[in-house]
């Protein structure tokens, strides 16, 4: 924006220094030819400026709607992730696996709690005075499927790669793996991608962004590969939820 505010400018100042030179040596025969031009001049420097301006207002509110269904199908990325380290202790970097995960899989609803018994050892030890310990003990009261507890019972999951907006067919990069020995992962797409069919300087524009309210970086993405988290990049602008 800061430039096309630059550009309006520059296209003032020029025009009144155009109309400064015509007045003052222009002889007054072609001043009518002259003026004609320098209108022709002044409207399609207008037009080019407010299109811009324009161009600018219309990216960003198609940008804002395709990254909240982007943000939206990356939740439940990470939701279907989470699931499937609750019962496999670890991230998956496959979404065919996953896929398969969420389909099939059940998750224990699990009971905690303490027990007391008789300790024989330390029965023995005390020469035959009853002793005892207390126990922990996990019971299993049920089971949920990930499918109903996360999609409703639909098949949507079934396209939880597909990026969904932007470039047609384009899918999610998922990554998994152990840092300092905690399991992380990270699903992305680059903005290139969701943006696709816009004015390449805007797009190149955006991947550079550093903001407080914007998304920063090259990519929208959540979790990370270099930090133990599940968060997204997203600021609470794009989505109510983190």
């Amino acid at each position: 924006m800061l430039k096309v505010i630059i550009a309006i400018v520059v296209v003032v100042a020029l025009t009144i220094g155009i109309v400064y030179v015509i007045d003052k040596f222009v002889p007054k025969k072609i001043k009518p030819v002259i003026n004609l031009l320098l209108w022709a001049l002044i409207i399609y420097l207008g037009y080019a400026t407010f299109m811009s301006v324009y161009g600018e207002i219309q990216f960003n509110k198609l940008k804002t709607k395709r990254y909240a269904t982007v943000i939206e199908r990356l939740k439940d990325v990470r939701d279907a992730e989470l699931a499937y380290k609750d019962l496999h202790g670890k991230y998956t970097d496959n979404f065919d696996t996953l896929i398969k995960f969420i389909g099939e899989a059940e998750i224990p609803i699990l009971q905690r709690r303490d027990s007391t018994i008789l300790d024989v050892e330390a029965t023995q030890r005390f020469g035959g005075v009853e002793t005892y310990k207390t126990i922990v003990l996990i019971d299993t009261l049920s089971y949920y499927s990930v499918k109903d507890s996360l999609f409703g019972g639909t098949d949507s999951y079934k396209n939880i790669a597909n990026v969904g907006v932007g470039e047609p067919g384009a899918k999610f990069k998922l990554q998994a793996g152990m840092l300092d020995d905690i399991p992380v992962f990270e699903a992305s797409v680059d903005k290139s991608i969701i943006l696709n069919d816009q004015d390449k300087n805007l797009v190149a524009q955006e991947k550079q962004v550093v903001s407080v309210d914007g998304v920063n970086g090259p990519t929208l993405k959540v979790g990370s590969m270099e930090q133990i988290n599940t968060n997204g990049n997203w600021p609470q602008n794009f989505s109510k939820e983190q």
